[in-house]
């Protein structure tokens, strides 16, 4: 059975940080590149970082770059997102996504929210 678990998320005053993480099961964790997404309240969903599967490339959105860093444990099915200087506009349900290019499989995970307020 394939579970993708997001953790982490919460409130945090702008300028703060949080550390997103996925934790991964029931598929070839090591086989897939990884992501991040998020969904703001009536915004369509955009993809925020990325990484392939072995972990040697990463790629992440104009909007996060310089503040957001992504990362993976391939040995315990683990995508973590870094989140640095985090503004309002960072608010949104943040989603993570597994990705087998090869064989079209993808799989998402339930989401959690990140709130920026003060």
């Amino acid at each position: 059975q394939v579970q993708i678990v997001e953790s982490g998320g919460g409130l945090v005053q702008p300028g703060g940080s949080l550390r997103l993480s996925c934790v991964a099961s029931g598929f070839s964790f090591r086989f897939y590149a990884m992501s991040w997404y998020r969904q703001a309240p009536g915004k369509e969903r955009e993809l925020v970082a990325s990484i392939t599967s072995a972990g040697g490339s990463t790629n992440v959105a104009d909007s996060v770059k310089g503040r957001f860093t992504i990362s993976r444990d391939n040995a315990k099915n683990m995508v973590h997102l870094q989140m640095n200087s985090l503004k309002p506009e960072d608010t949104a349900v943040y989603f993570c996504n597994a990705n087998r290019y090869s064989t079209g499989s993808v799989y998402w995970g339930q989401g959690t929210q990140v709130t920026v307020s003060s």
